[in-house]
């Protein structure tokens, strides 16, 4: 089908900022037509990115795709999110107004993307009609840029990767800068040199990057700043649009728990409707036609059908009054991990396996939530102990903190030059991105894919700032779906610390895997001074006994008969998280360390546990 394609159509902000804006329209078109709006911070020019516009312009859409404030060809500074309920509205109205809209307006995209559709449904354009947020965000203090008081450290190299990138064009056209920005050190090194300190790295070169960067990192109580729509999604639940919303996530994205709490909230207060579909991939649009997350094969149930597809079904449904099967849909389509058969692959991953599961609401009503308490002998058991006192401790020492294996993140990555007479003539740019650290599912035992990890690459368990709780060898399957807590009863040397906690599946010895296999699923961390969840800090009496909770994020596997349910305890998960140096100086501004003794309870009336969401069936 032709196409009539318009570039860098510059559209006004409410402040007169000008946003560079494509539009995609089939060129026979009769009359006005409903519009597709994809607001971007990597790039509307980006060869997916414009293909994608180009297959649902030839389906009968107008599409419009613009560059985000600050991002490539549009004016203005990016400051990380906070811009974009406000921008989105008027990208919204301003489609409407065209004579080529008929004032239907649908919405999409994935992550960043996510966050810019979320944001602006805050404002309630009055032309927005459906949305479809991937992988995206609800609340960045609770459950992203933050998480249990503590700092997601994926965002800061986001900053790093982004500005090189994906920066104002006009800024990065500068030599200095742009030389500046991709040969200074690269993010592996300020890991090794953190808390960053103002004017003392790449990020100078481009303040407005640094200036927001330092401020996610420092600002650790829940006050104004991270209340404004761009980041408090749910603190605007009332006025957010009541539209048709599909919701995309995984069981291994960085935004898991974000995405089931938006479809909640939304689901108790707004007509809709509102739908979810969670898979077991990890973060990014291409993850959800694949079978593999992380080092695990799910199986060849994994993989979604045609993205394209879903969401022009979806699209048709609510933008074209089209019976598609949409509304039709369960208000939760999810995936089931595991009952694979647990032997290595012939790529060499864990075959771990799934099936997908309908359901119509979540939590499910049939998940029973089931506590299994933490016993001195390291075990894990549905009763508790009825030891009197009882309690094991550890020393947690910020420099050498646990290493991240896995788990739930993205953009944990780097920008280096390529090597000398290395780089392919078919990649244009001078730089490449390598990962810090691999997301998603893995043997949890150290390797050199992972950074802060040094040979010999022994078990993670076997570090003595790691406790270690598990059950028996089970006597039959056990399935899990639903959110999962941890609740503690701590004390510490030090005036503020942290506690992390990992849910795993522990394979039993077999020939492809003869140590067994101790599969992450889910991960959280808590900074004790943010105990309370009201997000203001109060710190510990050396040696005072307090509980915690730490809120992990909600998974769905089967554990096969035979296997053991795993809790891990310990202080750090390193770089997933910053880390806590002891000392209660202010957040990201701290210049000493110290070593916590830190103590975990489980007796009779500290029955220290974690809830687990089972079901039967």
């Amino acid at each position: 089908m032709a196409l009539r394609i318009e570039r860098n159509i510059m559209v006004p902000a409410r402040d007169g900022v000008h946003l560079a804006t494509d539009v995609y329209r089939p060129a026979d078109a009769s009359g006005p037509l409903p519009v597709l709006l994809e607001r971007t911070p990597y790039g509307k020019q980006d060869l997916e990115r414009m293909r994608r516009a180009e297959r649902y312009a030839e389906h009968g859409y107008a599409v419009v795709v613009q560059d985000c404030r600050g991002c490539h060809s549009s004016g203005g500074d990016l400051v990380f999110l906070v811009n974009e309920p406000f921008d989105g509205y008027d990208a919204v109205e301003w489609t409407a107004r065209q004579d080529w809209c008929d004032g239907k307006v649908g919405t999409y995209g994935t992550s960043y993307v996510a966050w810019t559709q979320s944001t602006l449904a805050t404002q309630n354009p009055p032309h927005l009609a459906c949305m479809i947020p991937t992988m995206g965000g609800w609340n960045a203090y609770t459950s992203s840029v933050r998480q249990g008081g503590a700092y997601e450290l994926r965002f800061l190299a986001w900053a790093f990767w982004h500005s090189v990138n994906h920066g104002n064009a006009e800024t990065r056209a500068l030599p200095w800068v742009q030389e500046g920005l991709s040969s200074g050190p690269d993010f592996r090194h300020w890991l090794r040199r953190l808390p960053l300190r103002r004017g003392q790295s790449q990020l100078a070169l481009l303040p407005g990057y640094e200036r927001w960067a330092l401020e996610l990192v420092r600002r650790g109580d829940y006050d104004e700043f991270w209340k404004q729509p761009g980041f408090a999604i749910e603190e605007f639940l009332e006025q957010h649009s009541d539209v048709p919303i599909l919701l995309i996530g995984g069981w291994y994205d960085s935004y898991t728990r974000a995405t089931l709490e938006a479809f909640q909230a939304l689901r108790q207060v707004k007509q809709g409707p509102v739908k979810v579909v969670m898979g077991p991939w990890v973060h990014g649009t291409y993850t959800t036609e694949e079978q593999i997350s992380g080092d695990v094969d799910l199986g060849p149930e994994a993989p979604l059908e045609s993205l394209d597809r879903l969401h022009l079904n979806w699209f048709d449904q609510w933008l074209r009054g089209r019976e598609t099967g949409a509304a039709r849909m369960p208000a939760i389509r999810w995936f089931l991990m595991g009952g694979g058969s647990g032997r290595r692959t012939r790529l060499g991953n864990l075959d771990h396996g799934g099936h997908w599961r309908e359901g119509d609401d979540w939590p499910l009503p049939q998940a029973a939530p089931t506590p299994y308490y933490l016993h001195p002998d390291r075990t894990l058991s549905t009763c508790p102990s009825d030891r009197k006192d009882s309690s094991t401790s550890f020393s947690y020492d910020p420099r050498r903190p646990v290493p991240t294996i896995g788990g739930n993140f993205s953009s944990l990555s780097y920008i280096h030059p390529w090597p000398e007479g290395v780089r392919p003539e078919s990649v244009p740019t001078p730089t490449m991105i390598e990962s810090v650290t691999p997301a998603g599912g893995v043997d949890q035992t150290e390797g050199p894919d992972f950074f802060g990890c040094t040979p010999p690459y022994l078990p993670l368990g076997s570090r003595p700032d790691v406790l270690v709780f598990e059950t028996p060898p089970l006597e039959q399957d056990l399935q899990i779906a639903g959110p999962v807590e941890v609740k503690l009863w701590v004390s510490s040397s030090a005036r503020d610390t942290d506690f992390t906690a990992k849910l795993i599946d522990v394979y039993p010895p077999s020939p492809d895997y003869p140590l067994g296999y101790a599969l992450n699923l889910s991960d959280s961390i808590l900074r004790v001074r943010y105990r309370d969840g009201s997000g203001t800090a109060r710190f510990l009496e050396p040696g005072e006994v307090v509980s915690i909770t730490i809120v992990l994020y909600p998974t769905a596997n089967r554990f096969r008969k035979g296997h053991r349910i795993r809790l891990d305890v310990s202080s750090s998960n390193f770089p997933r998280f910053d880390v806590n140096p002891n000392t209660g100086e202010p957040l990201g501004r701290e210049r000493s360390w110290s070593i916590a003794r830190n103590t975990v309870f489980h007796d009779r009336s500290r029955p220290s546990h974690v809830t687990l969401p089972l079901v039967s069936g």
